[in-house]
């Protein structure tokens, strides 16, 4: 088959189930467009060719099973440890790091039958909303070669939305998933805290970042989240995210119609004025495209019978402080040798720097501060069902330009960028990012997602409302140029 690249990553199972396509058949499509479209695309940090058809030959050779994502091609996101592959974190300084032993989603994904073909492309340490590695091309997306991917699951997102695969993990510590989602044109899933095992190195101290899925389709999105949540209580995982559906979240997506939900929308940016808090601040606003993918999105909910209404989200200047003090002490988790720290990119020494300077218990200040907002804003929207936002505050952002001025710019950048993203990483709730927003910037067609944030434990009720949407408003017929 020729065009295994136009199936969604169920398609291909099935495909492959029937008989129509081998593992392996599936397997070289989709290294043969990462060899090309991939480096096009900066979506990938290295390939792992021969490892990835030997995982395909092993399952043609097994029994076929019913396993939902059986035989499909993916990859592991580079920040994400594998075992006896090198995962560089999208820094010079790592190249070398060969884990000993995998994250636990890399074997969960395994065990449901999908093949990761290598590692995709990251910014340094994932700590940008950009993926601009230094020695290796931009992450871009495929709409517009000149446009960033996002970040920092970049090259996972440009790697699906140009159908090099049909579906890929990422995480989120600050909108990673979200964002990338947005300037791609994709489905993407930031998951409720614990919903997914932190694995051997038990996730970020804060407990910001998780992993998710990036898909074309909410079907897809839905398959992945299942394979990797399973049915297993986790032993030592501190959190207990609440029960899965019965059927699964596939089973849930294909039931059709569910429930009348609430969901609130907010369309204007949660903070005003940051001169205080974030050097080289200029203002931040939403462009009109962005609100007017809310928009569109909140009057299709409202004409499949939601009720929506309009609520203010506002993140005092406290918490905003409280969660840049974090992130810059999180910059600090990658052990890098005092020797390689001018080797760093400048925005991640512009943020080691800042981490240095916060006293312990300054950090844990912070991180009390952002537990005590959770409880405020989790309490305030507690009678919606989820609330719409925006995805992003501006369309796709030219490749240099969060890096044109230095690292101050940069970050206060950044921060415009992506006004809500933040909070569902604070709150710990699962967020899922739609491409329902395609409008026309400077003569381009380019996607504007929108971002549904839900209660802690309900992946359902905001998967069930995407596939709603994906009916009343298609996307995934849509194709980027380089396709």
């Amino acid at each position: 088959m020729s065009d295994l690249h136009e199936l969604t990553a169920l398609e291909t199972a099935e495909a492959v189930r029937r008989g129509d396509a081998s593992v392996l058949d599936v397997v070289d499509h989709a290294l043969a467009r990462a060899e090309t479209l991939g480096a096009r695309l900066g979506a990938f940090a290295f390939l792992t060719p021969e490892r990835a058809r030997e995982a395909a030959r092993a399952l043609d050779a097994a029994p076929r099973a019913s396993s939902g994502l059986r035989g499909v091609p993916t990859a592991i996101k580079d920040l994400t440890a594998t075992a006896g592959v090198r995962t560089g974190r999208g820094s010079v300084t790592c190249r070398d790091w060969v884990p000993a032993v995998d994250d636990d989603l890399v074997g969960l994904l395994a065990a449901a039958g999908t093949v990761s073909i290598g590692k995709t492309a990251v910014p340094e340490f994932g700590l940008p909303c950009y993926t601009e590695p230094a020695g290796a091309a931009p992450a871009v997306t495929p709409w517009d070669l000149s446009r960033s991917a996002g970040g920092s699951s970049g090259g996972a997102a440009a790697a699906v939305a140009a159908g090099v695969l049909p579906v890929a993990q990422g995480s989120d510590g600050g909108g990673s998933i979200r964002i990338p989602a947005s300037v791609c044109g994709l489905v993407g899933l930031k998951t409720t805290r614990g919903r997914v095992p932190a694995g051997p190195a038990a996730g970020d101290p804060a407990g910001l970042s998780v992993p998710g899925p990036l898909a074309r389709t909410v079907a897809d999105a839905a398959a992945f989240l299942d394979a990797l949540c399973g049915r297993r209580v986790w032993p030592g995982e501190p959190l207990v995210p609440g029960n899965l559906p019965d059927d699964g979240y596939l089973g849930l997506v294909r039931r059709g119609r569910g429930p009348r939900r609430r969901v609130g929308l907010c369309t204007t940016a949660p903070y005003g004025d940051l001169a205080g808090l974030v050097p080289g601040w200029a203002g931040a606003s939403v462009d009109p495209v962005c609100k007017a993918a809310a928009e569109d999105t909140a009057r299709a909910l409202e004409s499949l019978g939601h009720v929506v209404e309009p609520v203010e989200v506002r993140l005092p200047d406290e918490v905003v402080g409280a969660f840049l003090t974090l992130w810059a002490t999180l910059a600090l988790a990658d052990p890098v040798d005092p020797a390689d720290e001018h080797r760093l990119q400048p925005l991640t020494r512009l943020l080691r720097a800042r981490g240095r300077e916060v006293p312990g218990i300054v950090a844990l200040g912070a991180l009390q501060t952002v537990q005590v907002a959770t409880r405020r804003i989790v309490a305030e929207r507690a009678g919606l069902d989820a609330v719409l936002t925006p995805s992003v505050a501006l369309p796709p952002r030219p490749v240099g330009w969060f890096t044109a001025d230095g690292p101050e710019t940069d970050f206060a950048h950044q921060v415009a960028f992506t006004p809500w993203t933040a909070i569902a990483n604070m709150t710990g709730e699962p967020a899922l990012g739609l491409p329902t927003g395609w409008p026309t910037v400077d003569g381009t067609t380019l996607p504007v997602g929108v971002t549904l944030r839900g209660r802690r434990g309900e992946e359902d009720v905001l998967l069930a409302l995407g596939a709603e949407l994906e009916a009343a408003m298609p996307w995934s017929h849509r194709r980027p140029p380089v396709w």
